[in-house]
């Protein structure tokens, strides 16, 4: 069963133990009591078992796929069978809510990536909460983009990242502009988790109701687990509160039905304020990560994803000038 179907059924299971107040049948208490010790045990392996990444057999089948073991986690390099027509290399850090490993959807989402670019892709399983923080998550992913940097140089590495790991990118940008070292390209972020917290007043339940997706009360309770106990204040956890004055190349996607929408907005607005200049492509009626699912007419998302593809080829064409 996949983990995310598993925490959720055992945050449900939780939630039915205020139910035991108010039964009066013994044997239905006991049945309740026992649910609830099993979602107990069901949420609890999550902090003991460490959840990796496997790539499928039918991208492994499509594409060259290197597997690789970095800061005792695995890193997967996608390549086209083909010959490389880019010298170009994305390092893309996936979604997953922090708490989900790459899902198929990604899998699939990426291949057409580096089928349709010719580019080569590297993809971090990077730890994943409640397990880990992002104390962990970024001792692995900061030296990582580092040692990338010292093989090809900034000229040829585009960072991306959807969701939670949107957010990360955007974490790690203005980390390293803060320290005014190397940047990529080009940064593109999907759908960006900008703010664990959730507290803008412009996520209603209006919007929440238009979002299929993404389930805000959930949300923060992953965020909060992904900070730890210390990191609710810190910009690698909110990047929305981070360093921006030297950003430069950076892209932002989002959809008007995603209840993160607001915070995109929110971070567009304190670019303009501090002058910062920021490529925001907005979709009408968009949901979370819409780029995903190229079977959706109704989200225009095979729109969107070649979109992506043509800013991606501008970027190369701009990195072999």
């Amino acid at each position: 069963m996949k983990k995310r179907y598993v925490i959720i059924f055992g945050i449900i299971l939780l939630s039915l133990i205020p139910i035991l107040l108010f039964i009066n049948v013994e044997i239905l208490k006991g049945y309740l009591l026992l649910i609830f010790l099993i979602a107990l045990i069901i949420i609890s392996l999550f902090f003991i078992i460490d959840i990796q990444a496997i790539a499928p057999n039918e991208v492994k089948d499509r594409h060259t796929v290197i597997e690789m073991q970095y800061h005792n986690r695995k890193i997967f390099i996608l390549k086209p069978k083909s010959e490389l027509v880019s010298n170009n290399i994305i390092l893309y850090l996936h979604g997953g809510s922090y708490v989900v490993e790459t899902s198929y959807k990604h899998w699939k989402f990426l291949e057409d990536i580096v089928a349709d670019t010719g580019m080569t892709l590297i993809l971090p399983d990077y730890p994943l909460t409640p397990k880990h923080t992002y104390k962990d998550v970024f001792e692995m992913i900061e030296p990582l983009y580092k040692d990338i940097l010292k093989n090809i140089g900034d000229k040829n590495l585009i960072l991306m990242g959807d969701s939670a790991g949107g957010g990360m990118a955007l974490g790690l940008l203005e980390k390293i502009t803060s320290k005014k070292e190397k940047t990529p390209i080009k940064t593109i972020l999907l759908s960006p988790w900008l703010d664990v917290s959730l507290t803008n007043p412009k996520i209603t339940k209006e919007l929440q109701a238009k979002d299929p997706t993404l389930i805000k009360d959930v949300l923060k309770l992953a965020g909060k687990a992904y900070a730890g106990q210390d990191g609710m204040e810190n910009y690698l956890v909110n990047p929305i509160i981070g360093p921006i004055k030297n950003i430069r190349n950076l892209t932002i996607y989002t959809g008007t039905y995603d209840i993160l929408n607001p915070d995109a907005h929110k971070f567009l607005e304190r670019a303009k304020k501090e002058n910062v200049e920021i490529d925001f492509r907005e979709t009408k009626k968009a949901i979370h990560i819409w780029m995903t699912y190229r079977d959706k007419k109704e989200y225009a998302s095979e729109e969107t994803y070649q979109d992506i593809l043509n800013l991606l080829k501008e970027v190369n064409e701009k990195s072999e000038a």
